[in-house]
């Protein structure tokens, strides 16, 4: 253990919150490779950070990765579609933005509490015992989806939340191999050149892999 993460370990911060805040720009820095390289552009670059923080959250909670990612891809695709389903009943009544959006997350609390014990039911503890943090994450997505829904419609808010968990599936896996937890433990410093790295795609002026496919038909005449 390198002897700063020795120092904070003793100073009485948890070496998994060492790890998890460390973890930040790394996470931070796959999903803007994504949006810039590839064109993904999910809901923007906090959400997915957030999702995938969940996910190791709950890796954590559970101490197996699988779980982690089973669990947590369940909640949040039930929090989708309780969002949608919230919307529409709420949809005719013209409510104002803000109350929508708490009755929406009033819905998808009790949708997901219900999820729990249904989970606890069949006597799958590591579903029914998620903790609070990685639930409120997924909870607080909804306000996300459903401003999307408003702005952009129904097919874009859905797309933009498969893109948001393919990537923080993506960050999870990377950010949980061994060699990356042994990197950020053994040499936390390397944590820094992820500021190069983005600098590198800041300035990016090539096309996306998204624009590739979407302009095929051009380049195919060219």
């Amino acid at each position: 253990m390198h002897p700063i993460i020795n120092y904070f370990v003793h100073q009485g911060v948890p070496l998994e919150t060492v790890i998890l805040i460390l973890m930040f720009p790394i996470i931070a820095t796959i999903i803007a490779f994504f949006r810039q390289v590839f064109g993904i552009k999910a809901f923007g670059i906090y959400t997915p950070m957030i999702v995938t923080l969940a996910f190791m959250a709950m890796r954590i909670n559970n101490n197996n990765g699988f779980s982690g990612v089973k669990y947590g891809t369940i909640i949040f695709i039930s929090v989708i579609i309780a969002g949608m389903i919230a919307r529409y009943l709420l949809k005719k009544l013209r409510l104002l933005y803000l109350p929508r959006v708490a009755i929406t997350l009033t819905i998808v609390s009790f949708a997901i509490l219900a999820i729990l014990v249904f989970g606890g039911s069949l006597q799958r503890t590591g579903l029914a015992s998620v903790s609070i943090f990685p639930l409120l994450i997924m909870i607080a997505i909804v306000e996300k989806f459903v401003a999307t829904q408003i702005e952009k419609g129904n097919r874009t808010a859905v797309l933009l939340a498969l893109e948001t968990l393919m990537i923080s599936l993506v960050c999870f896996y990377l950010v949980g191999l061994n060699i990356i937890i042994n990197m950020i433990i053994y040499h936390p410093w390397v944590v820094l050149l992820t500021i190069p790295i983005n600098f590198f795609l800041g300035k990016w002026t090539g096309l996306r892999f998204s624009e590739y496919y979407r302009f095929r038909e051009v380049f195919k005449g060219m």
